[in-house]
């Protein structure tokens, strides 16, 4: 199976350990996974901000680059999403029948990394090691339009020394929303402030979540309120291991095409 690994804009510029973690799971898991190093971002920003024919030159990169591979993993649901329900008809706009053909053979292929995981490897114990109280935010996108589920609570239960804790209003949004966070500032205030109150109501050690973009919105909030919390996407609490910690941070090498 030839898996490659989509990284996403927001991990590639903020949270590249994600892309890492990522990478050391599937590989502790005996799957080698390339990164192509063409790979741009999907057009989710453009296509929610009322740009729908400026995202489609990234649609057709996105298909120009992922072609070839068996699966194309991302630990994002955000953007998995975004392909998953407007690839299709940003594709059909353009009355290019190859484009469309391209688009829709590969969008099945294109998985979140616990729907690559848990659905496909049919795995949810990947021999994480991880002795602190968690508590998950299911993030909208993979919630609602992926419907993940329990998908993230699976593997995290399954982590060797973590207790997960319920979140309080946890299919509650927290108020980012790409640009809806800064074109409707005071409601998103007030959302991510709820959902503060809630992460904190669970005593948790560390807040973990399936989208950088809803962590960083949240740990904003409380880092503003000087709250001390540890925030970490779920792919890295599940790249921790008894042996070697988190030690993958640091020995894992540049995530480049073996032919590159």
């Amino acid at each position: 199976m030839r898996v490659a690994l989509f990284v996403t804009c927001v991990n590639d510029a903020m949270f590249p350990d994600t892309g890492k973690a990522t990478v050391a799971i599937l590989r502790r898991l005996g799957i080698d996974v390339e990164f192509p190093l063409e790979q741009s971002c999907c057009g989710q920003p453009h296509y929610n901000s009322g740009y729908p024919t400026e995202a489609v030159p990234l649609v057709r990169r996105f298909v120009k680059t992922f072609a070839d591979y068996d699966v194309v993993v991302s630990p994002s649901a955000s953007c998995v999403s975004m392909i998953h329900e407007y690839y299709p008809s940003l594709a059909q706009r353009q009355s290019d029948e190859a484009l469309s053909a391209d688009v829709d053979a590969l969008v099945p292929r294109v998985l979140e990394l616990s729907q690559l995981l848990v659905d496909t490897l049919e795995v949810t114990d990947v021999g994480a090691f991880f002795p602190h109280t968690v508590t998950y935010h299911p993030a909208c996108h993979g919630l609602r339009m992926l419907g993940l589920g329990e998908s993230y609570p699976r593997l995290l239960r399954d982590v060797d020394g973590l207790t997960l804790l319920d979140l309080p209003g946890a299919e509650e949004c927290c108020g980012f929303g790409g640009t809806f966070a800064l074109k409707n500032a005071d409601t998103s205030s007030a959302m991510v402030s709820t959902k503060v109150d809630n992460v904190l109501a669970t005593g948790a050690q560390v807040l973990t979540t399936s989208d950088n973009s809803c962590l960083m919105n949240v740990a904003g909030a409380l880092v503003r309120e000087t709250r001390a919390m540890r925030f970490m996407h779920a792919a890295e609490i599940l790249a921790t291991t008894r042996a070697g910690g988190e030690s993958w941070r640091e020995t894992m090498p540049s995530l480049v095409r073996a032919d590159a």
